[in-house]
Parts: C-alpha cells; sequence; structure tokens
C-alpha cells in the first residue's frame, strides 16, 4: 500500500482521541479523525472543541480542513500507514469488565485495514487484548503489526503531558516496537518498551494506584472528622517540609470514567482477589453517602434546599462521566426538600440552573467539584467543602 495519510484515530473525536490527532497534526503529520458520533464530526470540521481542553482550540483552528479532518467514513482508515483505535474496554453494570468490545471493534475494521500499516491500541485495555486482537488479524490473513501504545494523559493537561512524558510502547514483534516508536517520536523522544502484557497492566496500575491514594486520603478524612478534627489541618501540617508525606492527597470526590472502571478490571483479571481495590471502590463510592449522613446530624434535611456547585467529575472540566456530584444528587433527592444544582462549565444536563439561582434558593451549599471561579463565591449560608477550596478546613 502506499498511503495518502500518516494516521488515521478510530474513535478520533472524542476526549482521547481528538487532542491526540491534534497533536500529531502540530508536529506536522496528516490525520484523519474517524468517529460513528456524527454531531460530533461536524463540529469538529467546523472547527469547533466539542469539549474544552486547554490549547486544543488554537490547533484545531490552525489545521483542521487541511491537514487535520474529521469523518464518518470507515474507508479513510485504509489510506492510513498508522491505525490507532482508541476503543477502551467498558465494565457493565455488574462491574464485570467486557474484553470483547475491542476485539469486536476490531473485526468491524478488518475490512478497511491493509498489509503493512501498524495498528496502535491507545485505550486501557484488558490484560490479554491486545494478544486477542493479534490473533483476529492472523485469522483474517492480515499482515499487520499490533503495539500497545496507553494513553497517559490527565484530563486538561492534555496538550502538555502529550509531548512532555515519556510513551509507553509495547508489541510482539520488533517491528512493531519499531514503528510504534518512530510514529511517537513525533511527540516525544522518551519511550519506554515493554511487553504487551506488561503494558496493559502498567496502564491499570497507574489509576489503580491514583483511586487507592484517593481512597486512603477519604478514609482519613471519614476518621478525622468522626472526632471532630480537620483532616487538611492535619494533612498540611505532616507535609510541611516532609518529602515522604507530600503525596498525601486532599479528600474528595475520586470519580471520572477511568479510575473505578481500571480498578474494577484488575479485580476481575485477578479473580476478584483484589481485596484493597475493592475497599477502595467502597470508601470513594460511599463518600457521597457519608457526607449526606453527617448533614443530617447538622441540618434538618428535609426542610432544607441543598444546593450543589459543580457537577464534573473533578475541578475546572465540562466531563461529567461517572461523576460522585451525581451519585450525591440522587442521594439527597430521597433527604431534603429540594436540590438544586449549578456548573458553568457542563453543558449538557438541562436541570442545571445558573449559579446565581442556586445560591439564592439554597439553604445549604455542597461544592461537588472545586472549580476554580467558584472560589470567589461569597454567602453567608453553610457551604460544605470537603476540597478545602475556600482553605477554612474540611470538618462537616
Amino acid at each position: 500500500m502506499t498511503p495518502s495519510r500518516d494516521v488515521v484515530i478510530v474513535g478520533g473525536c472524542g476526549r482521547v482521541g481528538l487532542p491526540l490527532g491534534l497533536a500529531f497534526a502540530s508536529r506536522g503529520l496528516t490525520v484523519d479523525l474517524v468517529d460513528i458520533n456524527d454531531d460530533l464530526v461536524k463540529t469538529v470540521n467546523a472547527g469547533e472543541m466539542p469539549f474544552a481542553e486547554p490549547g486544543a482550540q488554537e490547533i484545531l483552528d490552525t489545521y483542521i480542513g487541511n491537514t487535520l479532518n474529521a469523518t464518518t467514513d470507515p474507508t479513510a482508515i485504509s489510506e492510513a500507514e498508522n491505525v490507532i483505535v482508541v476503543i477502551g474496554t467498558p465494565v457493565d453494570e455488574h462491574l464485570n469488565p467486557d474484553p470483547n468490545t475491542v476485539v469486536r471493534t476490531i473485526e468491524e475494521l478488518c475490512d478497511h485495514l491493509e498489509d503493512g500499516q501498524l495498528l496502535v491500541l491507545r485505550s486501557t485495555v484488558y490484560p490479554g487484548v491486545t494478544r486477542l486482537v493479534e490473533g483476529v488479524l492472523e485469522r483474517r490473513g492480515l499482515r499487520i503489526p499490533v503495539a500497545f501504545c496507553p494513553e497517559r494523559i490527565a484530563q486538561g493537561k492534555a496538550l502538555v503531558e502529550l509531548y512532555q512524558l515519556p510513551q509507553i510502547v509495547s508489541g510482539r514483534s520488533e517491528d512493531a516496537l519499531e514503528r510504534g516508536e518512530k510514529l511517537f517520536r513525533n511527540l516525544t523522544e522518551r519511550t519506554v518498551r515493554l511487553e504487551p502484557e506488561e503494558a496493559e497492566l502498567a496502564k491499570l496500575f497507574t489509576n489503580v494506584w491514583r483511586y487507592i491514594k484517593f481512597a486512603s486520603a477519604n478514609q482519613l478524612f471519614m476518621i478525622a472528622n468522626e472526632y471532630g478534627l480537620d483532616y487538611e489541618r492535619i494533612r498540611s501540617a505532616l507535609a510541611q517540609d516532609y518529602p515522604r508525606a507530600n503525596d498525601l492527597p486532599s479528600a474528595g470526590f475520586a470519580a471520572g470514567p477511568c479510575l473505578f472502571k481500571d480498578t474494577m478490571q484488575l479485580a476481575a483479571f485477578n479473580n476478584n482477589n483484589f481485596t484493597l481495590g475493592l475497599a477502595s471502590m467502597t470508601i470513594n463510592e460511599g463518600l457521597p453517602l457519608y457526607l449526606v449522613s453527617r448533614l443530617e446530624t447538622r441540618f434538618d434535611l428535609k426542610t432544607s434546599r441543598v444546593g450543589i456547585l459543580g457537577m464534573a467529575f473533578k475541578g475546572d472540566s465540562d466531563d461529567t462521566r461517572s461523576s460522585l456530584s451525581y451519585k450525591l444528587k440522587r442521594i439527597l433527592r430521597f433527604k431534603a426538600a429540594e436540590v438544586l444544582t449549578a456548573d458553568p462549565n457542563v453543558k449538557t444536563d438541562p436541570e442545571l440552573l445558573p449559579v446565581a439561582t442556586v445560591l439564592d434558593r439554597s439553604d445549604l451549599i455542597i461544592i461537588g467539584a472545586p472549580h476554580r471561579e467558584f472560589a470567589d463565591i461569597r454567602t453567608d449560608k453553610p457551604v460544605i467543602d470537603i476540597w478545602n477550596l475556600y482553605g477554612r478546613g474540611v470538618q462537616i
């Protein structure tokens, strides 16, 4: 084959694929973004970012319609030297991972793949999926090396970290490794080689380790709080000029589309013999329940309007996927007279109200996500701020 494009990204208009495509385009590569969501494709081709990502709009303005294009047409896949797939492994309603999701996607793409291309799996996969994908290609008679190169970015920092962080590159063959390194050295000079199974676990370990750290912080917060003590005051004191405690996080909702899901994937992979991960899930997912139980001891929730400021899963984001603010909202709807919500960053929730309206109508305010724009809010109503956004401590 003689490719006419350098890269095609399957799932290319999403929160992982689009920043990656922008980064490659900014380094001079020709990029097609293939996505089944027609609305997202139209938005990107119109030069509009479908979600917030600092620095992305400027790159999109420069390259869209030139070396960067979005399409719903899968035949574009056959035109690229490198095919990057950002479809990851989901968990179902019973918290069981479905490893076949990625495999089914590759099977559907096979009619558009060509011998000599490099296939790169980018999103988090269940351990062993890379080998399954290799088997699919072999059975279809396709001579295509497969590399697993997990994304490592934090949302909101993609177009910094894609250039700064070392890139993990794994493959079964020297060809896959060399071509994977060549591709990602367009973004960073530093690459780290692993076997595919090692890289699959490395990605899971990264997210699970963060989830466990957040669970540790939340458990310590609950312990201090039960004894009328301020966890944040304690944390700040023990970390002062003491490097071994610098990585102890603040309390807060540990949510989003990756940390919880990947912890459940690792547990399933190890036959549910992952006590630490399962305990972390109980702690982190239980934090909204804990907050409400504490509020019931201080306020008459049955007669109170409760306002939640921030429905994204983390501060300064517009992403509500797996946000624990929504779990908090559901719990409070059983306990409080009314629940009002606001988030100036989120555009997809029709129930959201202006911040001023929530402040005016609520008897009690809870900071659900610590957006920077909330830091200047002044109110004489009680504010529950487990993130310590206002620097007044986190005791409830």
